[in-house]
């Protein structure tokens, strides 16, 4: 791969690179290797999924195009596997919150790379959204009724069945259908990331870049939000959270004409399901895969979950979900 990497590099620049090294594994099945020339340094990616390379390449030049903070791409192997880009450093939001956080609470100048990816995410989700061809979008074009079952279902079955709660089936799916009908009456005429959490945003030079937006497709505004100020690494206080969902409300006001209120009582709804999503991951990773750090996310998971009813953001129009999660706690 090393070699590939190196003849892809020289057959664009004219020279051989100084070195060439495998960064550590992320959460994806793609290899990355940074290469050196000189005092520059590029990115290399390998991915034998041809699709999704597609879809990160034809992504990061629509949003290039419309001037949003994504990596370049210099050049792409003939059959589609290689590809070199811009590199963005080793820091992402999640570095900064870690090494800055003081106490409970976020710090100034991490609220501020705050403000900074949720002012960037409205400009990709209206500007990145007008001209953008999601046909090829996977695995639907589009966060409908038949995704958000599916987060659900991965909720019910990677989650719940696993832990062996005792829950009423009727009971939960008559919440499921409640949930779902609320959600599909938002709009989907924009960009919606899917992933945005603080390990997908790279901070760089005090500016933050976006990154693994190849499973994005159309959907609605509250989601991106929700995933990533309800972030299962970050614990954001919840006043803090207020605050910046404000911040974006404001953001967003400039591009998008918006009653304030409908979206907050929207907003809740989908910080729900993301969080009921993420609960599946933790599930499937952690009680059938064994990996400590998902197991450990469960419980503050369920706090989480809990909070918004105690914290007064949902009514209880799911009262089977509320009862299951308390019942966990």
């Amino acid at each position: 791969m090393e070699k590939l990497i190196s003849s892809l590099f020289a057959g664009y620049w004219g020279k051989v690179p100084d070195r060439i090294e495998l960064l550590p594994a992320s959460g994806s099945a793609r290899k990355y290797y940074r290469i050196w020339l000189g005092a520059q340094t590029y990115i290399g990616a390998y991915h034998k999924d041809r699709v999704e390379n597609r879809l990160f390449l034809d992504f990061s030049a629509h949003f290039r195009a419309k001037g949003l903070h994504v990596p370049e791409v210099y050049v792409v192997s003939t059959d589609g596997l290689v590809y070199i880009q811009e590199d963005l450093g080793d820091t992402m939001l999640l570095n900064v919150v870690q090494r800055e956080k003081t106490g409970d609470y976020l710090n100034s100048s991490v609220m501020q790379l705050y403000r900074k990816a949720l002012a960037e995410l409205v400009r990709f989700q209206v500007l990145g959204h007008n001209g953008l061809d999601y046909s090829n979008c996977l695995p639907r074009p589009v966060f409908d009724k038949r995704c958000i079952q599916w987060d659900l279902n991965y909720f019910k079955y990677c989650f719940l069945r696993l832990t062996g709660a005792d829950f009423s089936e009727e009971a939960l799916e008559d919440d499921f259908e409640r949930l779902t009908a609320c959600l599909c009456t938002a709009g989907t005429d924009f960009f919606m990331f899917r992933d945005f959490q603080s390990r997908n945003i790279m901070v760089k030079e005090g500016e933050v870049w976006f990154i693994d937006y190849q499973g994005g497709r159309r959907g609605a505004l509250q989601y991106d939000v929700a995933s990533l100020l309800y972030d299962a690494i970050v614990a954001i206080p919840e006043e803090q959270r207020d605050e910046l969902l404000e911040d974006y409300i404001g953001y967003l006001q400039a591009y998008v004409s918006l009653d304030s209120g409908v979206f907050r009582k929207m907003y809740y709804p989908f910080v729900l399901v993301r969080l009921l999503q993420a609960m599946g991951a933790f599930g499937l990773r952690g009680l059938y895969e064994k990996k400590p750090h998902f197991i450990a996310s469960i419980q503050p998971g369920l706090k989480t979950i809990s909070s918004l009813w105690e914290n007064g953001k949902l009514e209880d129009d799911y009262p089977e979900i509320r009862r299951v999660v308390e019942r966990l706690l």
